[in-house]
Order: structure tokens, then sequence, then C-alpha cells
């Protein structure tokens, strides 16, 4: 008896350590070495994981064997020779085998939501050509939203290389994908795509600690959102403001849950023309809710069929009834409102859309300049023109909300350092408009970002081309300070790094919209740069003109352009130039192209000018130096 029951201890002790996890071999993979990943050609790559300590690892790739042996914490690395494009292979790491693999050039595509922004945002624009993609040789790998205080992250928690097919492309980041076409028109090797962007994210987001430290102010933020009590906090107590300001904004308006019904009388309700801010038109609520009701009408052929609800852009968040029915909302302002509209609901006759707008931003409304319409496979139907509102609601401001993904080095731990080990060609950046409010810092910060990654990735002159930003919002009548301008001059003064590339885009903006749609120039211009800097083509023009130098010359000022390509477009009459004398007040400015690379700067108002800047404002829709190759001017000043 007492035999037995020492075999039996002897088993189950047996039992529970073959089911252990050190018992079983086990290598385990970064989210980005899987199946359809594309390497990076030309260059030694790093192959890497996770196992039991000192458990052997053999790698198989093109008929090569790399053995190793995992460290006592687990990890281990080998290192494949440089390859050629090409594919697909199969790469097998002990009893796992990849399968797809693609060798061509690899880019990170980061930065906030203009990066960001996928196919399926601007479909408007470029829907036939979408309609056609079928390219599995440029892929994407959309790394998932997450910011870590503590300690940084080694991989990702989830993720896959998918390649740009139908089934996939609506997904793809609209700039990355239309550079990574360009790079495939050009070059014909498979292209990657590493997404790792998000919306609203600060530049100070993105860095490591070892740059945070120059920031005491950012430093201590990433350190105080270390702690796992003060985050949870925070996030508690916004949540049940927020929550409460909604319940409080429902309870207290006489709309809610019955308005929206068809069987509402709306005949007094007084009318609004819109697009457009209702505190533009007489609406004195600044918060709260408002509700809008429009009729329209369909014939028989109409009724019956689906169709597409346009709302073009609303400020801040929207809930949208067809008839009675539910079709969709928007909980904040920047995404298009694009809602299904089923058949089943529409009648013949006359129809009726409510709208229930929240504005917690004291500038409500239908932003003016954007789509408001039905839309049916061979009709539309517009919604601009009169509505009918009623007030619902007045509220107080709400309070902001606190966006952990925006604080110090958050976004860096949790979303660029467990890509280190990845080889890549370069970077692709669109980012800045959440750094307006401190232009002046920013001249540095973004210096310091590149610096840092290239740092962190053990490569000093890693290209890194970047987006400078767009124009947004009315043109001035008179010279204005902006820290848009600013913000973009930082960005140029950013080319004193080497191996950097910038891409202007003042020019094919919105001025209604922080998110443009023209993804596709942005792209091509991008690719442009990365002609020049990462793939070394010595013959291309890949930017338009870039201020260098700047003389005096008696009551003018003669600037000198680097980047002319051809020359400097002389054929129209320059515009977009100030001028300003020692007292620093800046008055707009006659120019004139001199010669290939030179331009002179005037004003009779000032006799002893001492400062030039150029495309100086948030819009600066009027500015029009180019080179002949057509590529504009970047915005400059010439202070320091």
């Amino acid at each position: 008896m007492k035999h037995f029951v020492i075999t039996v201890i002897v088993l189950t002790l047996l039992l529970v350590t073959a089911s252990s996890p050190l018992a079983n071999a086990s290598v385990k993979l970064p989210r980005l070495v899987s199946n359809g990943m594309v390497l990076q050609r030309d260059v030694p790559l790093k192959i890497w994981g996770w196992a039991n300590p000192a458990e052997k690892i053999t790698v198989n790739f093109l008929g090569k064997v790399y053995p190793t042996k995992a460290d006592k914490n687990g990890n281990w690395m080998v290192t494949l020779p440089a390859t050629p494009a090409g594919g697909p292979f199969r790469l097998k790491i002990n009893e796992i085998e990849l399968t797809d693999i693609l060798i061509g050039d690899v880019w990170l595509c980061s930065g906030q939501s203009n990066m960001e922004l996928p196919i399926r945002r601007v479909l408007d624009r470029y829907k036939q050509e979408i309609d056609k993609v079928n390219n599995p040789y440029i892929r994407q790998f959309r790394v998932p939203l997450r910011y870590e205080f503590r300690l940084a992250k080694t991989d990702y928690e989830s993720g896959a290389w998918v390649p740009a097919t139908p089934e996939n492309i609506l997904d793809f980041s609209a700039v990355a994908y239309f550079f990574a076409a360009e790079l495939y028109r050009k070059n014909g090797v498979p292209v990657g795509l590493i997404n790792s962007a998000v919306g609203g994210s600060p530049a100070q987001a993105w860095l490591s600690k070892n740059t945070l430290k120059k920031y005491p102010e950012y430093l201590q933020a990433a350190e105080q959102c270390a702690n796992p009590a003060y985050v949870d906090s925070i996030k508690a107590a916004d949540n049940e403001r927020s929550k409460n300001w909604h319940a409080e904004l429902n309870r207290k308006d006489p709309g809610t849950g019955r308005w929206s019904k068809p069987a509402t009388d709306i005949s007094d309700w007084p009318e609004i023309s819109l697009p457009g801010y209702w505190n533009e038109k007489n609406v004195t609520l600044k918060n709260g809710s408002v509700w809008f009701c429009k009729y329209f009408g369909l014939t028989e052929e109409l009724a019956g069929e689906d169709a597409t609800l346009r709302l073009g852009c609303i400020v801040d968040a929207d809930s949208v009834f067809v008839n009675g029915h539910f079709v969709g909302n928007t909980t904040y302002q920047y995404p298009p409102r694009i809602y299904r509209v089923p058949g089943s609901i529409l009648k013949a006759g006359q129809n009726r859309i409510t709208v229930r707008v929240i504005s917690q931003s004291g500038k409500g409304g239908f932003v003016p300049e954007k789509p408001y319409e039905l839309r049916f496979a061979h009709d539309t139907i517009d919604l601009s023109g009169d509505w009918h509102y009623q007030t619902g609601a007045e509220m107080p401001a709400s309070q902001s909300q606190t966006f952990f993904q925006y604080k110090s080095g958050g976004l860096y731990n949790g979303m660029i350092h467990p890509l280190l080990n990845y080889r890549m060609k370069g970077a692709i950046w669109y980012q800045g408009e959440s750094n307006t409010g401190k232009p002046q810092e920013y001249r540095q910060l973004f210096q310091d970002l590149i610096l840092d990654w290239r740092s962190e990735l053990s490569q000093p002159e890693w290209p890194f081309l970047f987006v400078q930003l767009a124009n947004l919002g009315l043109p001035q009548m008179q010279p204005v300070e902006s820290g848009w301008a600013e913000v973009r001059d930082a960005q140029r003064r950013a080319l004193e790094l080497p191996m950097t590339g910038m891409a202007v885009t003042f020019d094919i903006g919105e001025w209604n919209d922080i998110h443009p749609l023209n993804k596709k120039e942005v792209g091509r211009r991008l690719f442009l740069e990365a002609e020049r800097v990462a793939y070394q083509d010595t013959n291309v023009v890949s930017s338009g003109p870039l201020f260098q130098s700047m003389t005096v010359n008696a009551n003018s000022i003669i600037l000198s352009f680097k980047s002319t390509g051809s020359g400097l477009d002389a054929n129209s009459q320059l515009k977009g130039f100030q001028v300003a004398g020692a007292d620093g007040r800046f008055v707009w400015a006659n120019a004139v192209v001199l010669n290939k690379n030179t331009v002179k700067v005037w004003s009779p108002q000032v006799n002893q000018p001492t400062a030039v800047r150029y495309a100086w404002e948030d819009n600066p829709a009027n500015a029009n130096l180019k080179n002949k190759e057509g590529l504009p001017a970047s915005p400059f000043t010439t202070e320091k």
C-alpha cells in the first residue's frame, strides 16, 4: 500500500512537471515576426523571441541553419545575412513555420490622425482607384493603440501583416498606402508598412525616457502616470463627470426619446439655413443640445432603395434618425458622417430626417462646404438649405477629458519600443497639429524625436521623412501671428539634420477640415523625398524651394533658395510675402523672381527692412512661390 501511494505521488509530480511551461520547449515570437511579414532587403536581419532559459533555438531560412540558445531570461536572437528583395519565402524556428514572407522595403508610418486616417475616410475622392487595388506585395501591420508608463513593452498585444487587397485596403493608412504605391511603381519590390500612429498625439508622447530627461515637465508627467492608482483615479473621475453631464443633459432635454419620432409636430419650430454654425445664425446656446429636422420627398422609384446619408462634419456629436429610425451617431467632431439608410425605412412621398447635435466646445453646428445629401445608386437628394430646429437643453461647458495616450513617453513605450529589433528602411511622419500650442518648444522637441528614434534603433542616419502642416482656417486680410506657421517653420528647420526630407502641403489642405482628403499628393511628395534621401537619387527634384539666406540691399531684401529644380517659377505675380523693419511690424510685401534661385522682396511702407516671412498664417491660401516642377516653397521666416 505504501509503495502504491509513493508511485501515485511520483506520477502526479511527473504530470505536473510535464505540463509546466519549463517542461515543454515553447518558443514565442513577437507579433511582427509572423506570417506574411515583409523584411528589409539588403541589410542583416534580426529574428528574435522568447523561450525557456537555455532552450536551444534553430532558425532555418533559405536553406541555411542559424542555431542559438535562449539566455537565462528566456530571450534569444539570431542575425540573418543581408538578402535581396524577393519572396514569398518560408522561415522555420524550431517547430514554428512562417510562410508567405516577402523581402523588400519596410517603412515605419507614425504621427497623429492624418497618418492614422484610413483609406475608408477618403473614398469620396478615390473610390474608383481604390476599387481596383489588389496588390499582395504592399502590406500593412497595424500597431494597436497602447500606452505604457512603467516598463517599455517588448511586444504588441495584437496585430498581423495584411496585403493591400479589396478585403483589407479600407483599413490601410491613406498617406502610407499612396506612398507605398509610388515606391512599388518605381522600384518594383515589396513594401511593408508598420502603421503606428495615434490621433491627437503630441510629439512628447513618442519620446523615450532617455530623451524626456531633457524636458523636466514632461518627465515629471511620465513619472506621475507610472502610478496606476493615479491613472485609475483620473479615469474614474473623468468617466463619472462625463456620465453625469450627459445624464443631466438628457434629463433636461424635452426632446429626449420624443422629438426623433415621426409624429412630432415641428410646424412651429423656427427655421435655420444649414450648413453653418448656429451661434452665427442667432441661436444663443453654446453648450448643450439642439434638434434639427428636415423633410425631403422621394419618388416611387427611390422609395425602398438603400441609400447613404452624408452629413459632412458636425460639431461636436450627433445622433441621426430617418423617419423615426435610428441610423447612426458619431461622438466627436472630426470623422465624416456617413450613415447607411436601409430602403425599408424610406417611403414614397414625404420623409423626415432628424439630427440631435450635442455641443461641448461652444461652437456647435454643421461645418460649411461639406457634403450634406442622401445618395442613391443613381440619384442624390440635396439636404442643404432650410431646416427646422429647436433647442433641447443648455448646459455648462463640459470639462475636458484626460487622454493618457497623449501623456509623455506613453506611446513610445507601448508602440515604438516593441519594434526596435525590426530593421526598416526609414520613417514617414505626419504630426504637429497637437503641438501648435507651444510652437517654439516644438523646434527642439521635433529634432530631439528624430535623434531619439535613431539612437534607440542604433542607426544615426536612418531616413526620416515628414509632412509639414497643411492649411487650415480662413485666410487673413492682414499679416498676423500664427502658431501653425511657427510649427511649419520648426519642421522646416528639422531639415538641418542629415537624412531628412519634408513634404510641403499648405497648398493641398482644406480650410474647414483638419483632416484634408488629398492624401494621394501627400504620399507622392513623401515618395519624392524618399527617392532623394533614402534611395540616394541625386537627379530627382524632390521638394519646392527652401529658404537658404538673405541679403539686405538698400530698401529691399534679396532671398536665396535651394531645391529650386529647373528654377523658380516666374509666371505669376508673387504673393504671400511679408516684410518688417526694426520695429518688428510685418506688412504685406511686393516680391519678384530675379533669377533661378533668388527673389527680391520690398514694401514702400518699410524703408529699412530687416526680416521677411513667407506664407505666415494658418491658411496661406495666396502664397504661390514654387519651382518650375510645380512644388511649393516651404513657409519660412528669416528671423532666428
